[in-house]
């Protein structure tokens, strides 16, 4: 389909409005503290909003009411473990991390293992959030192409040159206010497309209660399955002892949400945003999977042309084929959204890596200067990846993110070993590494276990 003027005037407003409001919220950042850790005054809400933001992509936003559309609700055993781990890290990791004028996680690290360990974490860092994020931006633009018409390459550069001016000109000062601003999008977005969706089934809520019960479809409200199954994905005890280790892996070594903590006003406001931020996942996903169910109730009414070819295009199809003129031009500025939170994240975060724990600098001005255009650099690798993402098989780019996704357990290990131990030889903490990514590259792709186990795992090994 071919996106509505009046659609495609409202999306291009809000990315100039992005703009222009990130650029404002930042105004007066004048030293590399300010840019790196907003001058560690940002309000607990804001922080809770940004880091809610910052782990939706657009990815999540569809596949998750996939996963009801297929199945049901045992997805939410898995942030119940989310809130667990949350908890465990505001209470055992962040007083370390407000122990001294921290920038970075991976500064702790250079207190048990030595410099050497912690650049190695933060290159690790760099490199699969450069590769992962940029993929993501190119799963993101693939899904709006689909959605609304929009052309790949602009989508991406579009997405990607509108989060570089924000994120250059504000820092995390203005990475989060504008991640509060889109988490209200995002949600917004998706409460009308869910009361839009019951209004277009007959019968509306109560068709879709029926039919999730019904004996054809089986208990499509199922929540809970405590089989103990390494190789199952959604049950409790994966969802409970796998997704709090996990994270502890995301939320508590990972400089994308640590940032964070070290931006909030005081260690009380960081871990009352961390806590509550669980809670509110929760709330999100519960949201995600109940518009999963009534498109299953939608479709069963009206069945499509053609069979779905994956379960991630139901809610896409639905948002491109049945919102209104006007209505579909703030759902897609939702899903933008939540691609341009993550973005934001992500390249902040790798420039203040690189900056405080690889490239050392004196001078506060240089610091600030080269975080800045690091900025830049950053926002720009993510593009060519996203783009170059079109050109690459499937599988190449889903290894390059399953890979992210447990070098977190693996940095945890190295986490673990240090708070357990002391002080550790660099050379042991190393050789950790590299055997705990090599083995876990040997599990994911030549095993059946179920990925909410592999950051228990990961850090088990290393």
């Amino acid at each position: 389909m071919n996106i509505h003027w009046f659609d495609a005037t409202i999306l291009c407003s809000y990315l100039l409005g992005m703009v222009v409001f990130g650029m404002w919220m930042g105004r007066g950042t004048r030293s590399s503290t300010e840019f790196m850790v907003g001058g560690r005054s940002m309000p607990w809400w804001a922080v809770l909003c940004s880091i809610v933001a910052t782990e939706t992509s657009t990815i999540t936003f569809l596949s998750v009411p996939g996963l009801a559309y297929t199945g049901d609700l045992a997805f939410l055993q898995l942030p119940l473990g989310y809130i667990v781990g949350r908890w465990i890290v505001a209470s055992k990791l962040l007083p370390r991390y407000f122990a001294g004028e921290l920038f970075t996680a991976y500064e702790v690290l250079d207190r048990h293992f030595g410099s050497a360990v912690k650049r190695a974490a933060s290159l690790l860092f760099i490199i699969t959030r450069t590769l992962g994020d940029g993929f993501r931006l190119f799963l993101g633009a693939i899904v709006l192409q689909h959605v609304a018409g929009i052309d790949m390459n602009m989508a991406i550069i579009a997405l990607g040159a509108a989060t570089i001016v924000y994120t250059f000109a504000g820092g995390i000062r203005a990475v989060i206010w504008t991640d509060f601003i889109q988490f209200v999008v995002y949600m917004l977005g998706a409460v009308i497309a869910f009361w839009i969706l019951l209004g277009s089934i007959d019968g509306g809520w109560g068709a879709v209660t029926d039919l999730a019960r019904a004996e054809l479809t089986g208990d499509k409200l199922r929540v809970f399955d405590f089989d103990f199954d390494l190789t199952g994905t959604y049950l409790f005890w994966g969802g409970l002892i796998g997704g709090g280790v996990l994270a502890v892996g995301t939320h508590g070594v990972d400089q994308l949400m640590v940032q964070r903590y070290l931006s909030a006003r005081s260690q009380g406001e960081a871990a009352l945003a961390l806590r509550l931020s669980g809670i509110v996942v929760l709330l999100q996903f519960a949201l995600f999977l109940l518009i999963g169910t009534a498109l299953l109730a939608y479709y069963s009414q009206n069945p499509p042309r053609e069979p779905f070819p994956k379960s991630d295009w139901v809610f896409a199809t639905f948002i491109g084929d049945k919102m209104p003129v006007g209505v579909l031009g703030i759902v897609l500025g939702a899903l933008f959204s939540a691609a341009m939170s993550t973005l934001s994240s992500s390249l902040n975060s790798s420039a203040t890596v690189l900056v405080n724990d690889i490239l050392k600098t004196n001078s506060d001005s240089s610091r600030l200067r080269l975080a800045k255009w690091l900025t830049v650099a950053f926002g720009i690798s993510q593009i060519v990846v996203g783009i170059s993402g079109q050109w690459l098989e499937s599988s190449v780019i889903g290894s390059v993110l399953a890979i992210q996704g447990f070098t977190t357990g693996i940095i945890l290990g190295v986490f673990a070993l240090g708070l357990v131990k002391g002080r550790v030889g660099t050379n042991s903490a190393l050789v950790g590494l590299v055997v705990g990514l090599a083995v876990m590259s040997a599990i994911k792709f030549g095993t059946l276990l179920a990925w909410p186990w592999f950051a228990l795992v990961g850090s088990t090994v290393t």
